[in-house]
């Protein structure tokens, strides 16, 4: 399986702090050159190097050497060629004598020639910093152009750089201490267009440096809605006053993509594959973003990147984005998700009368079991009595005892109202009177049980003046798998906006943490039994024969494709891509392509569900409220999804 990188949006960055003399211009130039080759075998695209890596930034009053400077200059000269010859953007730091000052720039190298060089704007000049000693400004700068050998270079801090083969991709570029400005230029860069923003640094370290470092490198991207690639100077600069560390970090709008070690004795090379396509989408959506237009009028320099293919992405990928790997993480979104949760469902019963009860029906699923939790834990919070939570088992002729068992035991162990409703007569009546043939196990035979279901959960709710609690997850209402006037309707959604992947992950973690004793015990059988809706009579041996997976396919690759569709507005070719690379250990290619075609027919075919959904809490980036997060028309084709799929072969 090989990716052609840039066809899907991708942007292959390395971040190189060489190992470095200080002052010595041609060691550090070998330096470079070897890493230039080095990140060119990795498939880079784009080599961003440290402030001033031609001469080590630690020169100090060095500086003033023309002999310095001179070197310098002619190193930046002969690896014109290498970035030709290898394919490659390099960008990397050296002073630059320009109108009768000395800046301390950034060189932009492709396709063997200067493209431009971008000078510092803000120079620090307190503490163990001295540079306005020795370097101006760009805004002392006095020319628009630099003449070398014949050819006239852009010079400013003014230049962006599109990539003309990548739609979206603009190139922005400042230098260390513009980013610990209060404004810094990058902000305006991202105004005018610029997606990838680049770093060169020097950033000494000392305590607590580099936690604040990170931090600003990942508001600043999330800020401009960008990528952000910080490159930083190593061990190797002089340690007269100052130790540096060569932390450089990568972002995207927000999430810290990659870092590399600190305090490295080689040279690092730091690979990050940039979703340029991503940040498109991102600012597409964005109306803040829309109406941020940058004061500042800039140059545009194009540029050109070649083909790359890999077997991986550098960048995270989880098979589970709603679902976070971290443990300690994953505990702490349960926590918050569970608290939107209840506040939510609390802010309802208040509104509708003091001590009002919820009724909830109650399968031995973990959709009903997350509802009932969230439920008596709301009592708890409201300070009311777990007795006002009326949970409603409602035996039918394709339930098991097992999971009969979990429900009632669960109510009993939670010290709520328990009912008993069974269905079965009610329904055989029902599908009397309208005429079912005996024995005819279709879709009539099921949606009627949903719905002679809902039927006594809103009477009994009006009977005892409760609200009816829904309990239908966000990954059903996706694929449509809820019976329209059934499980689809309540007076309060309070899963609506919890996919399946992370239903389970709230119920283990409120079983365990905060309930405990006996319900964490059934709730560990809960969530050990096959996802269901026992709509179809039992198997021999009293097993559950309609396994939802086994029908639609698994729900995390659903909740995969659901993230990635409606986060990102990815089209379905990529979103098969980065099934194939997340999933690649547990299916094949071709399971994966049926089951993402699959979402997409029934995503489309089911939006009419969705067009007229009850009151529900949004607690994540993705929901499919029709006031909120998702508005679609319910005849909309899937014709375009679809035969974009059919195209595709796996990689």
């Amino acid at each position: 399986m090989r990716i052609p990188l840039e066809s899907y949006g991708f942007l292959r960055i390395a971040l190189v702090s060489p190992e470095l003399r200080v002052a010595d211009v041609s060691f550090n130039a070998r330096r470079i050159a070897e890493a230039l080759r080095q990140a060119a075998q990795s498939g880079a695209h784009l080599v961003l190097f440290p402030e001033l890596c031609l001469t080590g930034y630690t020169c100090g009053d060095l500086f003033y050497e023309s002999v310095l400077r001179r070197a310098a200059w002619e190193a930046l000269q002969d690896l014109l060629p290498l970035t030709e010859q290898l394919q490659l953007i390099a960008i990397l730091g050296l002073p630059v004598e320009a109108g009768g000052r000395l800046f301390n720039c950034a060189a932009v190298l492709a396709h063997g020639q200067l493209c431009g060089v971008v000078p510092k704007t803000y120079l620090p000049n307190t503490g163990e910093f001295y540079e306005r000693r020795w370097f101006a400004s760009d805004r002392e700068r006095v020319q628009d152009v630099l003449h070398s050998g014949g050819q006239t270079v852009a010079f400013g801090a003014d230049l962006l750089f599109p990539i003309e083969n990548l739609p979206g991709a603009v190139i922005g570029i400042e230098i260390c201490e513009d980013l610990w400005a209060p404004q810094p230029p990058s902000s305006e860069m991202a105004q005018a267009g610029a997606t990838v923003l680049l770093n060169l640094s020097s950033s000494n370290e000392v305590l607590g440096k580099a936690a604040y470092r990170r931090l600003l490198v990942q508001s600043q991207s999330g800020r401009c809605l960008a990528a952000y690639a910080y490159c930083s100077a190593g061990v190797w600069e002089s340690t007269t006053d100052m130790v540096f560390s060569g932390h450089s970090l990568v972002a995207e709008n927000g999430l810290l993509l990659a870092e590399s070690p600190r305090f490295s004795l080689r040279t690092e090379l730091l690979l990050v594959d940039i979703d340029v396509e991503r940040l498109r989408n991102e600012r597409l959506q964005n109306s803040t973003f829309a109406v941020s237009v940058s004061r500042r009028r800039y140059r545009y320099i194009p540029l050109r990147i070649a083909e790359r293919w890999d077997e991986q992405l550098y960048r995270p990928l989880s098979p589970t984005p709603f679902v976070p790997d971290d443990a300690q993480e994953k505990a702490r979104r349960a926590e918050e998700i569970f608290a939107l949760q209840t506040r939510a469902l609390a802010r309802r019963l208040l509104h509708v009368g003091e001590r009002t009860g919820v009724v909830v029906g109650i399968s031995g699923g973990l959709d009903s079991t997350l509802a009932l939790l969230v439920s008596a834990a709301t009592m708890d919070l409201l300070g009311w009595e777990r007795r006002l939570v009326h949970a409603v088992s409602m035996p039918g002729p394709g339930s098991t005892q097992r999971t009969q068992h979990n429900a009632q035991r669960l109510a009993q162990a939670l010290g709520v109202t328990l009912h008993i409703i069974p269905i079965t007569a009610a329904l055989h009546q029902h599908l009397q009177d309208i005429g079912q043939p005996e024995g005819v196990h279709d879709v009539t035979y099921e949606n009627a049980q949903a719905r002679e279901r809902t039927q006594i959960l809103f009477d009994l709710a009006n009977r005892l003046g409760a609200l009816a609690v829904g309990t239908g997850d966000l990954s059903e209402l996706a694929l449509g798998w809820c019976t329209y006037g059934g499980d689809h309707l309540s007076f309060y959604a309070i899963n609506a906006g919890v996919p399946k992947t992370l239903v389970r992950t709230l119920v283990q973690w409120c079983g365990q943490t905060l309930f405990g004793g006996e319900v964490a015990l059934i709730v560990e059988d809960i969530c050990a039994t096959p996802i269901s809706p026992e709509l179809l009579p039992p198997a021999p041996g009293d097993r559950i024969r309609q396994a939802t997976e086994e029908l639609l396919g698994p729900f995390e690759v659903h909740d995969f494709v659901l993230f990635h569709m409606l986060r990102y507005h990815f089209a379905p070719r990529k979103i098969f891509l980065l099934a194939q690379l997340a999933f690649r250990e547990r299916y094949t290619a071709e399971e994966l392509l049926r089951w993402v075609s699959l979402f997409y027919h029934r995503f489309f075919a089911h939006q009419f569900k969705r067009s007229c959904l009850p009151d529900g809490p949004k607690v994540g980036t993705v929901a499919l409220s029709p006031r909120g997060d998702w508005r679609m028309p319910s005849d909309a084709q899937v014709r375009l999804w679809l035969e974009e799929l059919r195209e595709l072969q796996p990689l």
